[in-house]
């Protein structure tokens, strides 16, 4: 393992980049790791056990990705993948309770005008 500071990361990303190919290579900012470049192939460390949900898990949770890309990543279905981040105490449902209000509201309304039957012109 290799280990980087922010600023060298900074002047030549590229060392960086070539150096994960062969190792992990660990971002130090004031000498705490800060984060960790592994270069990820086909048959290389996705194929672990745990590592494709663990990945999934901290992308979703760290909202870089969607929760239904979180759980086609992770191979699980949807329900289990919200089962799984529940469990470990990761909020499903994003926004503050009034936008969570506004959007069940909407919800509702289109469910209401939805199951009406519609005329025809």
């Amino acid at each position: 393992m290799k280990a980087v500071s922010v600023s060298e990361l900074k002047r030549n990303p590229s060392a960086a980049l070539r150096a994960a190919h062969e190792h992990p290579v660990v971002v130090l900012n004031r000498q705490r790791p800060e984060a960790v470049l592994v270069h990820l192939e086909e048959d290389s460390i996705l194929d672990e056990p745990g590592i494709r949900l663990a990945l999934a898990i901290a992308l979703y949770r760290e909202e870089s990705i969607s929760i239904g890309r979180a759980a086609r990543f992770s191979g699980l279905s949807l329900a289990e993948f919200i089962q799984y981040a529940s469990q470990l105490g990761i909020s499903i449902v994003r926004g503050t309770a009034a936008s969570v209000r506004e959007d069940m509201d909407a919800i509702h309304e289109w469910r209401r005008n939805s199951s009406s039957p519609t005329q025809a012109p």
